[in-house]
């Protein structure tokens, strides 16, 4: 059974979604404030055992004491734990910030639990996706580790997210080739691309950020069609 976090202000919603979640196979803990939810992750992070890890955290924007997105600041000093966020309708740039911070979805309030459900599935089976390929492709300065999950360009170690990892995995396999976004969206995000919805092209972005170092230009963005890795 999965377990996750959830960290919502919302007492009434918390033990809606808690019941659902739980009758439909995953374990759901609940806290209430930004502040909680780092305290409960610092104490699992403690905890040896693997009983007490939670596979994903749902979180709030709009929660007192520490909001959502301070907790994703902070977040990776504790936990490298993916995260859907919850986000009021229409508060677009709130999303922006928090994917951009590192968080791995989104899910608009109020949200159906049934949809809430699909995203939490979706996110938790990129992120233990195991394969017992080794996948180093040729001509190719990154080296992708799909049993650990690892990314290495030029053999320097770079610090990716689950959902930047697949799609760098998607990019590579078809190198020099245009990805559409809605074969990255189907096949990173598990989801059909809808219109306005900005997730692809934010994780993108990160990432872009993350390689430029090793490269001016990573991963071109061609108009209309979609994306290229040139690294």
């Amino acid at each position: 059974m999965a377990r996750i976090l959830l960290g919502d202000d919302d007492e009434e919603l918390t033990q809606l979604l808690q019941e659902y979640l739980h009758n439909h196979g995953v374990q759901c803990d609940c806290v209430h404030d930004g502040e909680a939810v780092l305290q409960q992750l610092k104490a699992v992070s403690n905890d040896a055992s693997a009983s007490s890890a939670y596979d994903l955290l749902v979180l709030d924007i709009m929660m007192p004491k520490i909001d959502g997105l301070s907790v994703l600041r902070q977040l990776p000093t504790i936990s490298d734990i993916p995260v859907i966020m919850l986000t009021a309708k229409g508060e677009e740039i709130d999303r922006i910030i928090g994917l951009e911070l590192g968080a791995d979805d989104y899910i608009t309030k109020p949200c159906n639990p049934r949809e809430l459900l699909a995203r939490i599935n979706a996110v938790i089976k990129r992120t233990n996706a195991v394969h017992s390929e080794h996948t180093l492709l040729p001509d190719s300065r990154l080296h992708l580790d799909q049993t650990q999950r690892l990314c290495q360009i030029d053999g320097i170690d770079l610090h990716v997210t689950g959902t930047e990892f697949d799609l760098l995995v998607a990019l590579l396999r078809q190198k020099g080739e245009v990805v559409s976004k809605s074969s990255l969206s189907e096949n990173v995000l598990q989801r059909e691309l809808q219109p306005f919805d900005r997730s692809l092209d934010v994780h993108v972005s990160r990432l872009r950020k993350k390689l430029q170092p090793f490269h001016d230009e990573p991963i071109k963005a061609i108009r209309g069609k979609g994306y290229q890795l040139v690294l």
